[in-house]
């Protein structure tokens, strides 16, 4: 793999508002039969021959540098920092260092200190020489980018765990959060998910405060521009700091600061008792997981808790934690890369909806295959999200197994491919659920349904009840019970939205809720729509309202998820589109107004994940086929599909496509946290270009039947 060089930016003049220039650009007509026909075909034969015998798809997933130097810091801990995993892994750093020196969190990024610093740190226990060229760049981009004092926690808990700072300057994450019951505003489960699989073993270790003292020569002190006392506070991004007595900011640094004076002096009479209970709810997630919480971080800072604990390295647990890591590799004969988790269940539910939309019949093998291990994979166990929701499992989670943490996202998507291959007369549909009240009342959280919405309701979903597998009318339960009170969806849990949780100082990863957000409540949106919910169902009107909310004055909407007004944009016209918002309705009408006004002269579409810092960059950057993808089909959802720029659009991706079907794609375009951590997701280029293609495709037949 070549090293990233920052890529060019596309100035707001290159994506403009629409001119008559513009509207004029490339109209001339795009074939429907030949190109599009054997482009369609040759996407379609490239996905049927990359699934796994099993039926899944899965394709690599790629995150930034942070992940290999994270493992060489995990593995300089463990003194197997010149292992020929370590040197490897060392090698894919050096491989992505910016032509500046540092290191981004995606290609055209510009440098991020804190992978900066890791990556620098991670060289040189591997033996690079400081004095080498690549070292001294490095060293010269951390410096001018305010050097390792200005690192996030995270950091400064690997530079601690080595020796190069003090624990005092790392923020207290005391183990005794996990004792605190939920009605109490500041406890686990007011977390996210994700910020709770890291913060158990993470307070595991900040209660035990482990160091291995490496080689002096190995440090890099180097790299600090003021001595670890004068290095600024730790704030989340974008965060404003509190300067009233009463604001958040005030009290957690207060907090912090007499746990940290508590810490000193050893009065803390529940640590042991907190200890104990870390360890039992760490221990309990390992069960049907790919490791705790099945991502990554939690799974480095599983092993060090352990350690901690007294551990050995043969014990079932620690084999457990290693494998589970060493199941992220992806290795050749001179480098090591890893991926922060692995995605079967996303990719194969949109592979299956792009093979359908390409015209893949239902009974084809392939198909059967992969739907029946989807259902295989529904998680039917309660997990961390029934600690404040009472309802029947049924969702699905991303990985191959994280039984604790379904998402809302994965499940919609798995929803909405099983509904279009399963009908019935199929095994699993002969056990269709008959509990229909079960099925209504989860649409009215507060109160009972009145006799008259119930009979509706009973009329409305028969026919739905009555085709559909169990699994399914189990995933729709889930889903209309994990609805937010603003109307919308979050990813793994209901109402986490404790804003204030932002200020403890070690939320500067800039993820410590999972509130609604507009992308991820248009998918549930569709997949609603895909089981008969319609304008007029309760829960599908305050979805609307919180739709509209949302919507930017530029008729835009924000993506969590995806990068990022693009892909908000493109799920929220289709959301809105499945369940009966007409085309003409003024939210429909400005959204697509807003794709078409941001359309390149190329006729892509592509939007740079600086747009999260910058939101005047948005719907800007290189063309994508996934965001030019994406792009399409939220027009076509809006009624676009003769529109010049649909058209455009389409002979983007033919002219793109590469031989075999797919297409070239080494921006990231998927969200993990935004502002800290992106993802390309190496399916993204390959089935939402084929369904932008087979969906227009098939409005070409329609228009001329």
């Amino acid at each position: 793999m070549d090293g990233r060089q920052p890529a060019r930016m596309l100035t707001r003049s290159h994506a403009s508002s629409p001119t008559a220039a513009a509207a004029t650009r490339l109209n001339s007509p795009v074939r429907t039969t030949g190109s599009l026909t054997s482009a369609v075909a040759r996407t379609r034969q490239w996905l049927l021959d990359e699934q796994h015998a099993d039926g899944y798809w899965v394709g690599e997933l790629e995150g930034d540098t942070i992940l290999e130097s994270e493992y060489i810091l995990l593995l300089a801990f463990l003194g197997r920092h010149h292992s020929e995993t370590a040197r490897k892994a060392a090698a894919q750093i050096l491989s992505q260092q910016l032509t500046t020196g540092g290191w981004a969190m995606y290609p055209g990024g510009k440098t991020e200190i804190s992978g900066s610093v890791k990556a620098y740190f991670a060289l040189k226990v591997t033996g690079h020489d400081p004095a080498s060229e690549p070292m001294q760049r490095a060293r010269h981009a951390i410096l001018a980018h305010g050097g390792a004092d200005a690192v996030n926690s995270f950091t400064r808990f690997y530079l601690a765990l080595l020796g190069q700072l003090s624990y005092d300057y790392c923020p207290s994450v005391p183990p005794e959060l996990v004792l605190l019951p939920k009605w109490c505003p500041v406890n686990l489960y007011a977390m996210s998910s994700w910020s709770r699989t890291i913060v158990v073993p993470l307070a595991i270790m900040a209660a035990f405060q482990p160091v291995t003292a490496i080689d002096p020569a190995l440090g890099i002190r180097e790299l600090f521009l003021k001595t670890p006392d004068q290095w600024p506070p730790l704030r989340c991004p974008g965060l404003k700091a509190g300067t009233g007595l009463l604001s958040w900011d005030r009290f957690f640094r207060t907090v912090n600061a007499a746990l940290k004076f508590c810490e000193r002096r050893s009065w803390l009479p529940l640590r042991k008792r907190g200890l104990r209970a870390a360890e039992r709810w760490m221990l309990e997630r390992f069960q049907r997981s790919d490791g705790l919480g099945a991502i990554f971080p939690p799974m480095i800072f599983s092993v060090i808790a352990l350690r901690c604990l007294g551990y050995t390295d043969d014990s079932p647990e620690m084999r457990y934690c290693h494998e589970r890591l060493e199941g992220l590799f992806l290795e050749d004969e001179t480098r090591l890369r890893l991926q922060p988790c692995k995605s079967p269940v996303w990719d194969t539910a949109i592979a299956l909806r792009a093979l359908d939309d390409a015209g893949i019949d239902p009974d084809h093998p392939a198909i059967s295959r992969a739907a029946e291990w989807l259902l295989q994979m529904q998680v039917l166990r309660p997990g961390d999200w029934s600690e404040t929701v009472a309802s029947e499992p049924g969702g699905w989670c991303f990985e191959y197994a994280n039984d604790f943490y379904p998402d809302l996202d994965d499940t919609a998507m798995v929803v909405m491919s099983l509904v279009s291959q399963y009908t019935l007369g199929k095994p699993d549909c002969k056990r269709a659920v008959r509990l229909l009240d079960e099925s209504i009342t989860v649409d009215h959280p507060v109160g009972e349904p009145s006799a008259g919405e119930l009979a509706g309701k009973r009329r409305n979903h028969a026919t739905m009840l009555q085709r559909l597998p169990q699994a399914i009318v189990r995933a729709e339960r889930w889903m209309l019970a994990m609805q937010n009170r603003d109307g919308g969806w979050g990813a793994f849990d209901r109402d986490n939205d404790s804003e204030f949780l932002c200020y403890v100082p070690f939320a500067d990863h800039n993820a410590m809720t999972d509130p609604s957000t507009p992308d991820l409540t248009a998918r549930v949106l569709e997949a609603l729509g895909k089981l008969g919910h319609r304008v007029g169902s309760p829960a599908v009107d305050r979805a609307i309202a919180y739709l509209r909310r949302t919507q930017e004055a530029d008729g835009s909407w924000f993506g969590r998820w995806g990068v990022n007004y693009i892909y908000g944009t493109w799920q929220v016209l289709l959301g809105l589109a499945e369940v009966g918002v007409a085309a003409d309705d003024r939210c429909m009408v400005a959204g697509a107004n807003w794709l078409v006004a941001y359309q390149q002269p190329s006729g892509g579409w592509g939007e740079t994940a600086d747009s999260y810092d910058d939101p005047r960059l948005k719907g800007q950057g290189p063309a994508t086929a996934s965001q030019t993808a994406w792009a399409v089909l939220g027009l076509l959802a809006a009624g676009r599909e003769d529109h010049p720029a649909t058209a455009r659009g389409i002979r983007w991706l033919l002219n793109h496509q590469r031989d075999d079907g797919t297409w070239d794609e080494p921006e990231f375009t998927g969200t993990g946290f935004p502002r800290v951590f992106y993802l390309r997701y190496h399916l993204y280029p390959v089935y939402f270009p084929l369904m932008a293609l087979a969906r227009w495709g098939k409005t070409r037949k329609v228009a001329g039947s």
